[in-house]
């Protein structure tokens, strides 16, 4: 099993390392020739793969194990103090969710996000085809969750959320930088809250 799964992998070249300054990364990717659907993605991300536009990948660099898949447990999860907090600013958020398409108000908080968040990460440059080609550009259950403020109707996050067999991959999540309360720790727990409901056991992280 371990072979035939081997088989349809690679090896990237080496690139610069996003986390740890003068260090190489390398990636393996599932060759495109394979067919990606709910339930072979779903075998794929278990074994600490994630996705980017269509491609799934996993770290792979030749001295470096740093990197580690993470999945959490939504049934057994418990926020602690500041968890809450953030839940309760934000939960009156209107949401709002979407099969992947292409959105200009989405694109725009994206830059916004990017060069606030991210500034000279490489992604601050991105124009609206590699936006959707990162995270638009999807073969499997993909779907986009809009958060909105519902007092100005301004467009507050988007997350992009792969649904699995077994739970949810949070993709990626973007949100205006302006906006006070820890946004991103709020995506975590409305998916993890989401997946309760459901009966549903992973969320994972990447």
């Amino acid at each position: 099993m371990k072979n035939a799964l081997h088989q349809h992998l690679y090896a990237t070249s080496t690139y610069p390392c996003s986390y740890l300054p003068g260090a190489e990364a390398r990636s393996q990717v599932v060759a495109p020739s394979v067919a990606l659907n709910v339930n072979s993605y779903s075998n794929w991300v278990r074994q600490g793969f994630r996705r980017s536009g269509p491609y799934a990948y996993r770290p792979h660099c030749d001295h470096c194990q740093a990197c580690k898949s993470l999945r959490v447990d939504a049934s057994a999860f418990t926020p602690n103090r500041s968890m809450q907090r953030t839940w309760k600013h934000h939960q009156n958020l209107r949401v709002n969710i979407t099969a992947p398409h292409l959105n200009a108000k989405h694109f725009e908080l994206y830059q916004r996000y990017q060069s606030a968040r991210h500034p000279g990460g490489g992604m601050d440059g991105d124009d609206i085809q590699q936006y959707a080609d990162f995270l638009l550009n999807s073969q499997v259950d993909t779907c986009l969750v809009e958060f909105i403020n519902p007092l100005s109707l301004a467009l507050e996050m988007v997350s992009v959320v792969d649904r699995l067999d077994d739970g949810w991959s949070a993709v990626y999540t973007f949100y205006d930088p302006d906006v006070k309360g820890s946004l991103g720790t709020y995506a975590i727990l409305w998916q993890l809250a989401e997946l309760k409901k459901k009966e549903l056991p992973w969320l994972y992280l990447g």
